[in-house]
């Protein structure tokens, strides 16, 4: 009878030690999976100019190659905007990077994390149809984290601009 009882306890201690079969796989990380883009609206009077405002959100944990990246073979993060009837883009700024150290490179890199934002100069002119006109722009980002860089991609946008 106690060899029964032992058995049975045994067997409950492996039961209870043993970790449930699952299927899952982790989640798999992607760059554009890792930051969020909010563009803000812009409006702007006929012939002037002005900076549209794009948010980006970088997940804890990561963060996307500086513009321009610390070296050639990295991939920068990059806003290109399409021109619209009567809207032009002058020029994109990038913010101040922050520089780390990652175990995966040899040199410090300039990275962007958290919140940060670029920003387009967008152009009138005097001639502009007035209204609301929705410049197509996209995102293209690479994400890393501490140990490594994920393939990289692009998210597509609307800026909105306001001429009046």
């Amino acid at each position: 009878m106690r060899k029964i009882f032992l058995l049975a306890c045994l067997l409950l201690v492996a039961a209870a030690c043993t970790k449930p079969v699952t299927n899952k796989e982790p989640p798999q990380v992607s760059s554009t999976g890792v930051v969020k883009v909010t563009p803000e609206e812009l409006t702007l009077a006929k012939g002037a100019s002005g900076d549209a405002v794009v948010r980006l959100k970088v997940q804890d944990g990561y963060h996307v190659n500086a513009n321009p990246a610390s070296f050639s073979y990295l991939i920068p993060t990059e806003l290109k905007v399409t021109a619209a009837s009567g809207v032009s883009v002058d020029f994109i700024t990038y913010p101040d990077p922050v520089t780390r150290t990652f175990s995966f490179a040899d040199e410090p890199l300039k990275v962007y994390e958290g919140d940060t934002m670029v920003k387009a100069k967008l152009k009138t002119v005097a001639e502009a149809e007035t209204g609301k006109h929705n410049l197509s722009a996209q995102l293209r980002v690479q994400a890393c984290n501490d140990q490594v860089c994920y393939p990289p991609g692009t998210i597509d946008l609307t800026i909105p601009v306001v001429v009046k």
